[in-house]
């Protein structure tokens, strides 16, 4: 994890970087932050019990 300060010139540059830098995570990463930062957002608020998951559709198709 990278924990250096960097000062911008304008918010317009912070956020270039910012989505520069989440493009260059792997998708499994990105999806771990989401998930960290919704369950903080729950918790946060006190409803942590009811913090949606990510789920699978199960579809089964029959083949002749």
């Amino acid at each position: 994890m990278d924990k250096r300060i960097t000062r911008f010139s304008s918010l317009e540059a912070m956020k270039a970087a910012e989505y520069h830098a989440w493009q260059h995570l792997p998708a499994q990463e990105r999806l771990r932050a989401v998930m960290d930062i919704t369950t903080a957002l729950y918790r946060m608020k006190g409803q942590i019990k009811d913090v949606p998951r990510l789920q699978r559709t199960l579809t089964r198709i029959k083949r002749p």
